[in-house]
C-alpha cells in the first residue's frame, strides 16, 4: 500500500513537492494539501486528481487518511506543526529550518527524544543531491588524504523581496552550514561573518562571506551573494592533502560559438536541484518502509538554526562567534 502523504503549503515549494510525490515518487500518493489561503491549496489538488483540499493543517494532521506529512510552509510555522505531527505519531518532512530559534528546534529535538524514535527528517536536499553524495563518498573513501579546507559558493540570480542581512544567513546559508558538517563529519566551532556594505550597496546585495572552523581545525568559507544577476550558481571545493575535488555544476551541453565557451545556468534553485528533491522525496519515502531513517534529523536542523543564528550575532559584532550546543540526546548520537 502507498504512503499517503499530506502536503501543508501550497506555495512554490509545496505545490512542487506535491507534483513530485503524485508524479515521480515511488510508493507515495498525494492524499491532502492544506494551505493558509484555501485558493492555493485548491489550485494544488485541482492539478493532481484524488488529491483532497483539507481546512487546515490541524485538520490534514489529524486525517485518518494521512500516513506522513511534508511541511512547507513558512518558516515561522514549522515549529508548532512538527510538534503536531510528532503529537499525532507522525513521521514528518520539514523544509528547512526546522525552526527560526533553537529553542523552538530544542523543543522538538526533546519531544522526538522521548518518543524513543526518529520521526523528523528535515528538508536539506543537498544531502541527497548527486554531486555533493559523490564529494562525501571520495572525503571518506580519503583517496586525496585529509580535507584541510572547503569552498562554497552560493549565488542567486536576483534576491527574493523578504532577504535581509540576517536572512541570507539563516533562509541561505543555512544550505552550507549543514553541508559542512555532513561532508566533514564535524562539528562547527566557530563561524564570522564579514558583509561589505556601503550606501550604495544594501544589504539585499552585499555579498557576505562565512568563515566556519570546525571542531578538528578544517577551514570552510562560504560566499554567499543574493543578487548576481547571472544566475543560479552553487558549487563546492575541498582542498585535501593530495590534491582537491570540486562539484561541477550540472548541464547536457556546452556551446563554443565566437570565441567564447560555456553552459546554461539555472534560474533558481528548482531546476538545480531536482533531482535532489526528488531522490530526498524517494528515499524519505522508502525509510518509512523500512524504518530506517535519512537525511538530516531534528538535531541536525537544530545545528544548523543555532550555527546560523550564531552567524547572524558575528555579522552583528563584528567578530567570530562560537557556536555553542546543547547536550546530544542518546537518539541522535553517531554510531
Amino acid at each position: 500500500m502507498a504512503i499517503r502523504v499530506g502536503v501543508v503549503g501550497a506555495g512554490v515549494m509545496g505545490a512542487d513537492h506535491a507534483r513530485v510525490l503524485s508524479s515521480a515518487v515511488a510508493g507515495a500518493e498525494l492524499e491532502a494539501v492544506s494551505d493558509a489561503d484555501p485558493t492555493r491549496a485548491k489550485a494544488v489538488v485541482d492539478r493532481h486528481p484524488g488529491a483532497r483540499a483539507l481546512a487546515s493543517s490541524e485538520d490534514l494532521i489529524r486525517d485518518e487518511r494521512v500516513d506522513a506529512v511534508l511541511v512547507a510552509s513558512p518558516d515561522a510555522t514549522h515549529g508548532p506543526l512538527v510538534l503536531a505531527c510528532l503529537a499525532a505519531g507522525k513521521p514528518v518532512l520539514c523544509e528547512k529550518p526546522l525552526a527560526p530559534s533553537a529553542e523552538e528546534c530544542l523543543a522538538i529535538v526533546a519531544r522526538e527524544a522521548a518518543l524513543g524514535r526518529r520521526l523528523v527528517t528535515v528538508g536539506y536536499m543537498r544531502r541527497f543531491d548527486p554531486g555533493y553524495v559523490e564529494l562525501w563518498q571520495r572525503l571518506r573513501a580519503g583517496e586525496l588524504g585529509r580535507a584541510y579546507l572547503l569552498h562554497f559558493l552560493h549565488r542567486n540570480a536576483v534576491a527574493p523581496p523578504y532577504v535581509t542581512a540576517a536572512t541570507l544567513i539563516t533562509n541561505a546559508a543555512v544550505h552550507e552550514l549543514d553541508i559542512a558538517r555532513y561532508l566533514t563529519g564535524r562539528e562547527i566551532r566557530s563561524i564570522h561573518a564579514v558583509s561589505r556594505r556601503t550606501a550604495d550597496l544594501p544589504a539585499t546585495s552585499a555579498p557576505q562571506l562565512l568563515i566556519l572552523e570546525m571542531d578538528d581545525g578544517t577551514l570552510v568559507e562560504a560566499e554567499i551573494t543574493m543578487n548576481a544577476q547571472y544566475g543560479y550558481d552553487v558549487r563546492a571545493e575541498a582542498v585535501c592533502e593530495r590534491g582537491t575535488i570540486s562539484l561541477v555544476a550540472p548541464h547536457d551541453v556546452a556551446v563554443l560559438q565566437a570565441g567564447q565557451g560555456g553552459f546554461p545556468l539555472a534560474a533558481d534553485f528548482r531546476p538545480r536541484f531536482a533531482r535532489a528533491y526528488h531522490d530526498e522525496l524517494q528515499a524519505w519515502i522508502d525509510s518509512l518502509r523500512t524504518g530506517v531513517p535519512v537525511g538530516a534529523s531534528s538535531w541536525d536542523g537544530y545545528v544548523a538554526t543555532a550555527a546560523a543564528l550564531a552567524g547572524v550575532r558575528s555579522l552583528e559584532t563584528g567578530g567570530p562567534v562560537e557556536v555553542t550546543l546543547a547536550d546530544r540526546p542518546a537518539l541522535y548520537r553517531r554510531s
